[in-house]
């Protein structure tokens, strides 16, 4: 199954969204129009054929064939896509919303992205003369198109805790502890999410996570199985102990350097973040990982290479220089002796020039070195 399978699968979570979150979206897009200062601005989804209006200002109509629509191209990229003027752009000149009655001239579109990574459409600003965006309405317009998929993903999010409720028959607690760890997860912007409750026991885990444990374990991890089960030996009492820490009240953050020695070897970025109930009492820990190996990489082939660097300013200053300077001296000797000969002038004046070209090189060996900027792993 190729990326837009699963694509399609994330816009059909939001299709339906409730009376209430589009009434919020609306404020958004008019938001966006008035700051962009253009007459129409829409909040809108692809499927498969259709692009869908989910929130519009300033336009009367609720679809296009998706083949004709702008956001089809935006949804390709993760920046914002601009159009200053659709009539002299060769992709869109001839499109039917350019040369039809729709007459449309100026386009900037935002991505839509999910929290799993999948653009599902756009929140855009129209107009139909030709335009442009300054530096601070583009920014706007990110921001804008980001609260926009917060409020969508929350709705969705909602939903599927309500469904959830129904079908299990859920009390007023349990529903109170799924929001709790429904929050933690949209709080999160790390690759993996484990949530623990006190005796550290799991009570909720991302997709991520339950794939990591899966390959070094071979074993599927579920709820209420013991965290301490799953922690690499090496690092164990370290890790029991940042969630101490949590669990008293401390958001706590270490790299850690996992599965030493093994496939699976690793150096995560691991939050630890304690998470209170309603009532503000410490329930558990929220830990959050990033795979943060090729960072890790990189500032070790620079403290690599820096090394080098200064391997060979020292073989400059020292070993190239001293015979350099021994010459400097033989030659002041046979000044003082009053020894010449036919070549001494042309001699002497070389070895200077040597000299002042190792003192070059040296000096920007040190400069490279100091400079953080100098060396790109």
């Amino acid at each position: 199954m190729n990326k837009e399978f699963f694509r399609l699968q994330a816009v059909e979570r939001f299709k339906n969204i409730d009376s209430n979150i589009v009434a919020d979206l609306n404020d958004l897009v008019k938001m966006a129009a008035q700051i962009c200062n253009t007459p129409a601005a829409l909040v809108t989804l692809l499927d498969e054929d259709t692009q869908w209006f989910k929130a519009s200002t300033g336009v009367d109509i609720s679809c296009t064939p998706r083949e004709v629509s702008f956001c089809n191209d935006t949804i390709k990229q993760r920046k914002i896509a601009v159009v200053n003027d659709a009539t002299k752009h060769e992709q869109y000149k001839n499109n039917p919303l350019v040369t039809g009655d729709f007459n449309l001239r100026f386009y900037a579109g935002a991505p839509l992205t999910t929290k799993d990574g999948y653009n599902i459409g756009t929140l855009c600003v129209i107009d139909f003369k030709a335009g442009k965006l300054d530096e601070h309405q583009l920014n706007s317009l990110k921001v804008i198109s980001k609260q926009v998929m917060n409020l969508m993903e929350l709705n969705w999010s909602m939903k599927v805790l309500a469904d959830k409720s129904e079908e299990n028959s859920l009390n007023k607690k349990v529903r109170e502890d799924s929001e709790i760890k429904l929050k933690a997860v949209f709080d999160s912007s790390t690759d993996m999410h484990i949530l623990v409750n006190r005796d550290l026991q799991i009570t909720a885990f991302n997709a991520p996570a339950a794939h990591y444990f899966f390959n070094i374990y071979q074993h599927d991890i579920a709820i209420g199985e013991d965290l301490r089960n799953f922690i690499d030996p090496k690092i164990k009492n370290n890790f029991i102990k940042y969630i101490a820490i949590a669990m008293r009240g401390k958001m706590i953050k270490h790299d850690l350097f996992l599965r030493e020695g093994t496939e699976f070897e690793s150096w995560r970025e691991v939050k630890f973040v304690p998470i209170k109930n309603y009532g503000g009492e410490i329930i558990g820990v929220a830990i959050n990982s990033a795979d943060i190996t090729k960072r890790k990489q990189q500032e070790k082939q620079i403290a690599i290479q820096n090394e080098a660097l200064t391997r060979i300013a020292i073989i400059q200053s020292h070993e190239l220089r001293a015979p350099v300077a021994s010459l400097l001296g033989i030659m002041n000797l046979m000044k003082i002796e009053d020894i010449d000969f036919g070549y001494f002038n042309m001699m002497e004046l070389t070895i200077k020039q040597l000299d002042e070209k190792i003192k070059l090189i040296v000096a920007d060996s040190e400069k490279t070195i100091s400079s953080p900027l100098a060396i790109v792993a």
